[in-house]
């Protein structure tokens, strides 16, 4: 396999779409998802539409220790990955104390854990060869308190943070980083956290314009991705100078639904 790309949740949304930019390419690909029938039918349109190859390890990163088991798959599978792509993780909706602790806590792992857990595994094979690229899906809501998606918001948080931490590391190395931060995105990620009608999602960008933000980013070794020049206009020349308050008024107002 040839500048290979694993791509975790992989198997609709950003992460399909992640895959098949990297196979427009000409890249391999190792795609990683719970669905693995879902998965099967991705690499096959992908195997016939541009030739490459596609692995599929099926695998539920939000469970622990299932990122050091994936990594012993990859290994199992001889293949040398040249790009990371940490795409997998899901959201909720609802008042932190309501919203029942198991779910939050497997948010958690799959967000935060597993995906630093992966960064950890894959950048030593990339700094002993000398490069290597790392993306990491963060988001918008990183950058703000989130009320009505407490855990969801904060776990982005630390994507962002991490993310350019350890790029700062990385210098020198060969070994880039990049952490997209999409603004709402029109996927499965909506319906399965439950956030239909929610109103932040009024203005959702298409999954496809998403990764080519971030796989162009992570191209040109970018340390920060976001999709939408509004969104990061507001994140970063207005935000800064409102009250606490105000802005926690106006990111609530966002998470609530449409009655």
């Amino acid at each position: 396999m040839t500048n290979t790309a694993l791509i975790t949740g992989a198997s609709a949304g950003i992460g399909e779409e992640l895959a098949r930019v990297h196979a427009e390419k000409g890249g391999d690909l190792i795609l990683v998802a719970r669905r693995k029938d879902r998965l099967e039918s991705i690499a096959k349109d992908i195997r016939a539409e541009h030739g490459v190859q596609v692995q599929v390890l099926a695998a539920d990163l939000a469970k622990s220790g299932a990122a050091k088991k994936l990594m012993a798959d990859v290994d199992a599978l001889g293949a040398e990955v040249d790009v990371l792509i940490n795409n997998a993780g899901f959201g909720g909706h609802g008042k932190f104390h309501e919203s029942g602790l198991e779910r939050d806590q497997r948010m958690m792992q799959l967000n935060m854990v597993a995906l630093t857990e992966l960064a950890y595994y894959f950048a030593q094979g990339m700094v002993e060869r000398g490069s290597g690229k790392i993306l990491n899906v963060g988001s918008t809501a990183g950058f703000l308190p989130g009320p009505l998606q407490a855990v969801y918001y904060a776990s982005k948080a630390y994507v962002n943070s991490f993310s350019q931490a350890i790029a700062n590391e990385l210098q020198g190395t060969g070994v880039t980083v990049t952490v997209l931060c999409p603004g709402p995105v029109a996927t499965e990620f909506q319906e399965a956290g439950d956030l239909d009608g929610v109103k932040g999602f009024d203005l959702a960008a298409d999954a496809r314009s998403v990764a080519l933000c971030g796989y162009r980013a992570m191209e040109r070794g970018e340390l920060l991705a976001v999709n939408d020049r509004k969104i990061r206009v507001l994140l970063e020349g207005v935000l800064p100078f409102l009250p606490r308050k105000s802005i926690l008024w106006m990111s609530r107002k966002t998470m609530e639904k449409s009655s």
